[in-house]
């Protein structure tokens, strides 16, 4: 079969309503708060060597690390004839094309016609896959084995015959099976859906079409990439920001430096500068740190570009083995998002002496990880992961409580915690005065507070932007910085933003302040009637 454009287009089209197709499947069938409130996961699909075609509107994160996860894996780990009609490979392994273990990726091969025409695959980030702590975002382990179970690449389905030696070795690992067991379930009915609409489209178009395609998909999408870095002017663009530490070295900092050099059509993007590998698990792999180098490139794209990894190909990284950016086996990695954002934080820094109009300050650059795991008649966990204000923007204010950056997050309501664990929200709202002041202001931070019911109750935090406020660009004013407060019988006192299994009792409050945006401009240089309505609003 000739396809034209116009066919170019329907398959392109449908290949991006199967992605949505299978994210939806994800949240009507999840278990886990995590996943079907917080949104914490991706769904996509890729050409049948394992590059990225088209993805659900979810999770930079993870979307822009899913062809170097499938792609690792058909390299080093399951070949491509290895893969059979019916198979489904998982693995959570950071040191086999995962970012950190409480994200399991699932693929599974698309054949037509005796041919191999596609993959799908779901990315979830579960409520607990062991470890130190509960929620497995542990801010004091030292090495990967102290971080939960791995689960190297296998196939969990074989021949469409489930692998009960898989489930039943995951069960006996985590502290809330059913709900991973539950959530792992809907990753491989979402498989499901997206391999069914691609067998629609192959049994129309045929196998061969179907490859064709794919390759005008991504070639469509290099095009589109190509153009929007030649609009940048040619040279040599560096920025830099920090990790305020790696929660085991306390108060030294981490540093993210980045240097993109712009040659034509093409961006190389230097992280050489970064610093070192650090004890704690503040580190991160190849495939997250790619996911926001790509991010950030792809965002000064124009809005019609469609995504797939065909804008990857203009951009190559370099990122030595043994820094913060490139860990090497075994440093921890639980917190590996950490480092995505404060990277993007630089990037954009970087991006914005290139093309100051579309840049925007910094907006809040931190997963704000809470577990509470609750002790009574039974254990209960619950993980939350807050955010803050994005930055002022050249033109317009930045938004407030915005999930930004390398998150597309969703919160979880109050009624559903409070229904299900003993805990209850004693305060959520906007943080007064928390975003950068600016001709276009940040936005604004949150302020939640759990209030303990339980009998006991241990918790973790893993998080940061305590020590170092979000920046403001242009002039403008940086952002404040987080807070992390118990209040116990009346009395408060700060806990460590990164804490692992501290003990609480019935009664005790926990209040968390994130950060807001920075500021863009100078604050002088404010419309007289936005500060009148910043001050009619609260927000000041």
């Amino acid at each position: 079969m000739t396809l034209g454009p116009i066919e170019i287009e329907v398959i392109r089209n449908a290949l991006n309503a199967a992605a949505a197709e299978m994210d939806v499947t994800v949240w009507r069938t999840s278990r886990s708060t995590i996943v079907r409130e917080l949104l914490d996961y991706s769904t996509a699909v890729f050409d049948a060597e394992g590059w990225n075609l088209a993805q659900s509107a979810r999770i930079p994160g993870h979307l822009n690390s899913m062809s170097h996860a499938l792609r690792e894996l058909l390299a080093n780990h399951v070949p491509r004839d290895a893969w059979g009609e019916g198979d489904v490979v998982i693995t959570n392994d950071p040191y086999c094309g995962g970012q950190h273990l409480p994200d399991i990726l699932a693929f599974k091969a698309v054949f037509h016609e005796g041919q191999r025409i596609a993959f799908v695959g779901t990315l979830c980030h579960h409520i607990d896959v062991g470890g130190l702590a509960a929620g497995s975002y542990a801010a004091k382990a030292t090495e990967i084995f102290q971080e939960g179970l791995r689960i190297p690449p296998v196939k969990i389905i074989a021949n469409g015959v489930r692998n009960d030696g898989v489930w039943a070795m995951i069960r006996q690992n985590i502290r809330k099976p059913d709900l991973l067991l539950g959530d792992l379930s809907s990753q491989l009915a979402s498989l499901d859906v997206g391999a069914a609409a691609i067998l629609r489209l192959a049994r129309r178009y045929g196998a061969a079409a179907m490859l064709e395609a794919g390759n005008r998909i991504l070639a469509m999408s290099e095009a589109g990439m190509r153009a929007a870095i030649a609009r940048m002017p040619d040279g040599t663009y560096e920025f830099e920001d920090f990790l305020d530490d790696d929660g085991i070295a306390l108060g030294v900092p981490i540093r993210l430096h980045v240097a993109i050099t712009i040659t034509g059509d093409t961006a190389s993007v230097d992280l050489s500068g970064c610093g070192p590998q650090v004890a704690g698990p503040t580190n991160a792999t190849l495939a997250s740190t790619n996911a926001a180098v790509m991010f950030s490139l792809m965002c000064c794209a124009d809005p019609s570009l469609h995504m797939s990894a065909g804008c990857y190909r203009p951009i190559s990284v370099i990122a030595p083995e043994g820094l913060v950016v490139n860990a090497r086996h075994p440093a921890p990695v639980a917190h590996r998002v950490a480092v995505t954002h404060r990277l993007l934080n630089a990037m954009m820094g970087a991006l914005h002496q290139a093309v100051p109009d579309i840049i925007p300050a910094a907006y809040y650059g931190n997963s704000y990880v809470t577990t509470f795991q609750t002790v009574a008649e039974t254990r209960e966990v619950l993980v939350e992961i807050e955010i803050g204000g994005s930055g002022g923007h050249p033109a317009k204010d930045g938004v407030n409580a915005y999930a930004s950056g390398m998150h597309n997050n969703s919160n979880i309501p109050i009624e559903m915690i409070e229904a299900q664990m003993p805990l209850t929200i004693m305060r959520y709202g906007l943080r007064q005065g928390s975003g950068g002041a600016g001709r276009f202001r940040g936005g604004l931070g949150l302020i939640r507070e759990w209030r303990i019911d339980s009998p006991a109750c241990f918790f973790t935090s893993n998080m940061d932007r305590f020590d170092h406020a979000p920046y403001g660009l242009a002039g403008g004013g940086p952002a404040a910085k987080g807070a992390l407060v118990l209040r116990r019988d009346g009395v408060e006192s700060a806990i460590p933003p990164k804490t692992d299994n501290l003990p609480l009792r019935q009664g005790d409050v926990v209040r968390l302040e994130t950060s807001g945006g920075g500021g863009f401009g100078p604050p002088d240089q404010r419309a007289s009637e936005a500060a009148a309505r910043d001050a009619r609003m609260g927000y000041l």
